[in-house]
């Protein structure tokens, strides 16, 4: 008796190299509406679905494979002489493979459809299919991805496939409906607007093995959300393979420097940022980032949030950079840089114009915590502050006051920022006393310090108000929200020092 395949597909990449195949070796094909009409185009003659069933495709097509003379002809076990038998009684002709791949649910949100048509791009009979074959994987193979339809070929003319394989095609099948529920469910809650579902399924595409992880000794994988990954066009244009830590590094800097919509630059080491900086272009920002901390910045990577002219990539090419990422990079730049044997170039053409994830987690124990990502609210876009002290601040050092807020929730906690004109001149980084962070930052703006004011994640003590005071530092923006804010307050208004409360705490643990 004759095996049988059923193809039903809606993505016909090489179809027609595995129908030939199959068909060539005797296999009988049965297919479904457009996939029959393509393989009869092309020279097969394979048998219509309504053949087999005895009932016409209705309800413009949502019913076509949901039938007992096709499940039943996947299902049974082949070694269950019950089962045989029932085959046998009923009528029912053995299905031995199944070639099946989905609605393009994925591509129609990214697309925009609405949600009739979304709704439309739910398939239903594939993924009955698919894992009724992938169930029954020991005596049925299940395709769904043309890259394995050569090996398959390739493996039924030396006779049955092994076992092993078999097994791989089914795990493969049903990772494949998993991600598209869960981009169908993914969907459904953006919807309705739900953003902690009772059932919460994340759905990611390999893009690359790296070379490793975090540490040489580690294993490593880069996934992409599939959900999200709505036309983001991330295009690496010169240097080495990306490594876990440089993509870890990527997020925090791109996060960071998005914070900023005139010209803007952003270092970053070990998902830190060694300066920030603003200005009237894109070089000015740059070198207010890079002269916060020049040495520390070596072997980091920089985010600009305008493309890359010949001036600052003249300057990026003076020292050692492991990734440079922009909108764009002029060919001067590109010619200065590309000299460069090992530096990656990352190009983001919409890096202003993107959102990112509205939703961030992190792994615990036993699972994982599940947040919005920390954006500014509306009101606090407009700085809607409030000034504690009786001591106003300027004009220049409310600016600066602003600026150093935007940067300082890039920050690890305990943080905070020294800034002055646009430019982060002392950073103190993650300490687990603030007023140690803040003798760092101290320490690290040196004679740069006067005129600067402080940012800083999270409320502070009298010991952070006494260090700022020695150092000359006369402005100050943090949440509040101590018990003790009235002390702090009070010793303030004591060294006539400005204290505004923003009543919003940036921790970045």
């Amino acid at each position: 008796m004759k095996k049988r395949a059923l193809i039903s597909v809606f993505d016909k990449t090489n179809i027609l190299d595995l129908a030939k195949g199959l068909d060539q070796l005797g296999w009988q094909i049965i297919s479904t509406g457009g996939t029959y009409k393509h393989l009869k185009e092309n020279g097969l003659e394979p048998i219509e679905i309504s053949e087999v069933t005895k009932f016409p495709e209705i309800l413009d097509g949502r019913v076509k494979t949901l039938n007992p003379l096709i499940h039943g002809g996947i299902l049974y076990r082949r070694d269950h002489e019950d089962h045989v038998q029932i085959i046998k009684d009923h009528n029912i002709g053995s299905i031995d493979m199944v070639v099946n791949n989905l609605y393009p649910f994925s591509q129609k949100l990214k697309a925009g459809a609405d949600h009739e048509e979304m709704i439309e791009n739910i398939d239903i009979g594939g993924p009955s299919m698919i894992r009724a074959a992938a169930k029954n994987y020991k005596d049925v193979l299940i395709l769904t991805d043309p890259a394995d339809y050569q090996e398959v070929l390739e493996e039924l003319e030396k006779g049955d496939p092994s076992l092993d394989l078999k097994a791989d095609l089914a795990r493969k099948a049903f990772s494949y409906t998993a991600q598209y529920d869960g981009l169908i469910a993914a969907y459904f809650n953006r919807h309705l607007g739900i953003d902690y579902p009772e059932k919460l399924t994340l759905t990611y595409d390999k893009v690359d093995q790296l070379r490793y992880g975090e540490n040489p000794h580690q294993g490593a994988a880069f996934y992409k959300d599939a959900f999200d990954d709505l036309g983001i066009e991330i295009k690496q244009l010169h240097g080495k393979e990306l490594s876990y830590n440089n993509l870890n590094d990527i997020f925090s800097t791109v996060k960071a420097v998005k914070e900023f919509s005139q010209p803007a630059a952003v270092g970053v080491k070990h998902t830190n940022p060694s300066g920030i900086g603003v200005g009237e272009s894109i070089y000015e920002a740059y070198m207010r980032a890079y002269e916060c901390d020049p040495t520390s910045i070596f072997g980091g990577i920089f985010a600009l949030n305008r493309p890359v002219d010949e001036k600052t990539a003249d300057h990026m090419a003076s020292y050692f950079l492991e990734v440079i990422i922009a909108p764009g990079f002029s060919d001067q730049a590109l010619e200065i840089l590309t000299k460069k044997k090992n530096l990656r170039l990352i190009e983001i053409k919409d890096l202003n114009d993107f959102s990112l994830n509205k939703m961030t987690f992190k792994q615990v124990l036993s699972g994982i915590v599940y947040q919005d990502q920390d954006y500014f609210s509306e009101k606090e876009k407009d700085f809607d502050f409030e000034t504690v002290t009786k001591r106003q601040a300027t004009e220049k050092e409310l600016a600066d006051l602003k600026f150093a807020w935007l940067c300082v929730k890039n920050v690890a906690s305990n943080g905070v920022v020294l800034a002055k004109d646009g430019a982060t001149v002392g950073i103190g980084q993650g300490e687990v006393r603030r007023s140690w962070a803040v003798e760092e930052a101290i320490e690290r703006a040196g004679e740069k310090i006067q005129g600067t004011v402080l940012g800083s994640d999270a409320f502070f003590f009298e010991d952070t108000v006494e260090a700022l005071h020695e150092a000359g530092v006369k402005a100050m923006i943090s949440p509040g929200g101590s018990i003790k804010d009235q002390a702090v307050i009070d010793l303030c208004d004591k060294y006539d020092m400005t204290l505004i409360f923003t009543k919003t705490r940036h921790f970045r643990h």
